[in-house]
């Protein structure tokens, strides 16, 4: 556990937490000043989680031999965030949150959700209906 600096609180972080709960409460205020304000302060989820490479899932090795990379490169920064208590991603070219179909079951531990959010990312980055596609036509210049 480790202690929050501003109010003095000790919050959980890593292994123990429950990864359901940002689905289970949707505002997630934990602190008494998040309660003052009313809104989530930081991020929801562990940034010092490390990908586990053991768990890259098939779709992802191959991109990542596509490209070239030896790690996960800038897909490391991806993690399975939540919305208004949905699970989403976090795309930095929309700055926007993408969030994950409801009637897609998630992976039980972290690094599963973070794998998939990844996967799901480049996915959505690269099809048709990302908002990048349709600028690309239109500015493309040759």
């Amino acid at each position: 556990m480790a202690k929050d600096m501003k109010n003095g609180k000790t919050a959980k972080t890593g292994k123990g937490d429950d990864v359901d709960k940002y689905l289970k409460d949707a505002a997630g205020l934990d602190t008494d000043r998040e309660k003052v304000i009313g809104q989530h302060i930081g991020y929801r989820y562990d940034v010092n989680l490390l990908p586990d490479y053991e768990k890259l899932t098939p779709f992802l090795k191959e991109y990542m031999e596509f490209m070239g990379w030896d790690d996960l490169n800038w897909l490391e920064d991806v993690h399975m965030g939540y919305e208004a208590g949905q699970p989403a991603i976090f795309d930095r070219n929309i700055n926007g949150w993408v969030r994950i179909p409801k009637t897609m079951k998630l992976p039980g531990d972290q690094q599963d959700r973070d794998m998939l959010a990844r996967e799901l990312l480049v996915r959505f980055q690269t099809s048709p209906h990302h908002p990048l596609h349709e600028l690309n036509k239109a500015y493309r210049k040759f």
